[in-house]
């Protein structure tokens, strides 16, 4: 639960109308810029401590040490190795890797999951090493400025998240997209993620691993959105389109198709050093899996969030998405849901200040109640909307464990949604309660160990774990997903209660 910041992490006081004339150090050809390489360095520091704040680091200064020693080593064999260069590992399940200009490269856990060998993380590096080497940030700030836009926003942030990230990806690309005019900048997406494709490739070649783990990489990409697909059949849910902000970026396919045409032009008969999988198998272990206990678990039906002491359950078929600023349980149809959010203290913790302070509504009344033994208010009125017109507000403050003030509000896409969806929202919000022991055996966070390959295969491995659809997930972070089997006695990685 918390506030998405990143819409800030590059300010206009750069974006200087005059610009100046810069060598691109990657293609050796003067470009008008409106960043000097002083200020790619300011508004990467800058933006490195809003994402610390944001994301939060893995608390493993082991795997930090491991990442940061093979970043810096693929950083030296880079067209920029004079930056100061920093490598760190983010506490989110998202798969994604990004870059911010200046030299800050960031891989999150979630990707590092997927992963199979210490040459396909170097990929994953390689390639945000060389959205900062061939100057990406500073090319969107200056196609920004051309085009009259005022400010970068996130840009630089999101151009780089959507090119690894699957699951949050989409999300924050449309956030990106309601503060910078979307369809502009992804022009410039396809070139440059390719390019950095190409970058990584060459990266791996000088830092003597094989460029061909490249297409490794590409694959796990396209193993999440084959995943994500059936994941969409088996729950009834439309298959996710392609359509959308990020079609404008080079597809996995494409990308696949390219990095293998490149990979393939280095000598295959160069000797590379060992892929590392030992070494980062070992790196890896106890990792966290999937959600962070810091930031709540979502197991099944239920939340849990053992910081906050508190846990809800969702109504049968509806769908969990814990957000960095929010938990939502959504419906069935998708077009309700109720948002819970814990109360900033500038809000007050009175039911009334609360009401008044988030919601502004013009008219309503508060009605006392409680719920699983905690008091709350009920507010039941309406608000303004954007058009001027009255619009209904139905929302519950509660006051949680630890005298944390909560605010449960429920929305819809209109009033007959909001109708229609009213009894699962109620039995949502009447689920807020204290973490009682059961919830706390439940809410055990999930690791990465490794074990050997058994005869019985990945559906023994899937009978003793945790996770949902255990045998697909399984082969899907062993690189097994399309099919294929490992040889028996391999150690492959498995997901186990900690």
């Amino acid at each position: 639960m918390r506030s998405w910041m990143v819409t800030a992490l590059v300010s206009s006081a750069l974006l200087v109308a005059c610009g100046t004339n810069v060598v691109n150090p990657v293609t050796g050809q003067t470009e008008r810029s409106a960043m000097s390489e002083e200020a790619e360095v300011a508004e990467g520091a800058k933006g490195h401590q809003e994402v610390l704040q944001e994301y939060g680091v893995v608390n493993n200064p082991a795997l930090q040490s491991y990442v940061n020693a093979l970043g810096q080593r693929l950083a030296g064999q880079s067209h920029r190795s004079q930056l100061q260069w920093r490598f760190t590992v983010l506490d989110s399940p998202e798969i994604n890797a990004f870059a911010l200009p200046g030299g800050y490269v960031y891989v999150t856990r979630g990707i590092m999951a997927y992963m199979d060998s210490e040459a396909d993380l170097a990929g994953v590096i390689g390639h945000e090493i060389g959205h900062v080497t061939a100057r990406h940030g500073a090319q969107r700030a200056t196609s920004q400025q051309n085009a009259g836009l005022g400010v970068l926003a996130a840009s630089v942030l999101g151009a780089v998240a959507e090119a690894y990230g699957v699951a949050g990806a989409g999300q924050l690309a449309g956030q990106v997209s309601q503060n910078v005019a979307a369809g502009y900048i992804a022009s410039y997406g396809r070139e440059q993620e390719l390019q950095a494709d190409g970058l990584g490739a060459e990266y791996l070649f000088r830092t003597r691993y094989d460029p061909r783990n490249m297409i490794d990489v590409i694959k796990v990409l396209k193993n999440q959105e084959l995943f994500a697909a059936d994941q969409a059949k088996a729950e009834g849910r439309p298959v996710p389109a392609k359509g959308d902000w990020l079609s404008s970026h080079p597809s996995n396919d494409q990308r696949l198709e390219t990095i293998s045409r490149l990979a393939a032009q280095y000598q295959t008969r160069e000797r590379y050093d060992d892929d590392g999988r030992n070494r980062y198998l070992q790196a890896i272990q106890s990792m966290n899996f999937g959600d962070s206990p810091d930031q709540g678990l979502v197991r099944g039906q239920n939340f849990y969030h053992e910081p906050l002491g508190l846990a809800l359950t969702a109504p049968a078929g509806w769908y969990v998405q814990n957000e960095p600023e929010q938990l939502a349980f959504i419906n069935t149809a998708r077009d309700a849901a109720l948002l819970v959010r814990v109360v900033p203290s500038a809000a007050g913790k009175a039911p009334a200040d609360v009401v008044r302070n988030l919601l502004k509504p013009t008219q309503g009344r508060l009605e006392p109640t409680t719920i699983n033994g905690l008091q709350a208010s009920r507010f039941t009125g309406a608000r303004a909307g954007a058009n001027g017109s009255s619009m209904p507000v139905e929302a519950t403050v509660i006051t949680g464990p630890g005298d944390r003030v909560y605010l449960l509000q429920s929305t819809a896409k209109d009033a007959n949604a909001l109708a229609r969806a009213r009894a699962g929202l109620r039995e949502a919000e009447g689920s807020f309660r204290a973490l009682t022991a059961q919830d706390r055996a439940a809410a055990r966070p999930w690791v990465i160990k490794t074990a050997p390959y058994p005869k019985g295969g990945f559906a023994e491995l899937a009978k003793n774990s945790p996770i949902a659809r255990p045998e697909q997930q399984l082969r899907l972070i062993n690189g097994y997903y399309g099919g294929g089997e490992p040889a028996v006695g391999q150690l492959v990685k498995v997901v186990v209660p900690k």
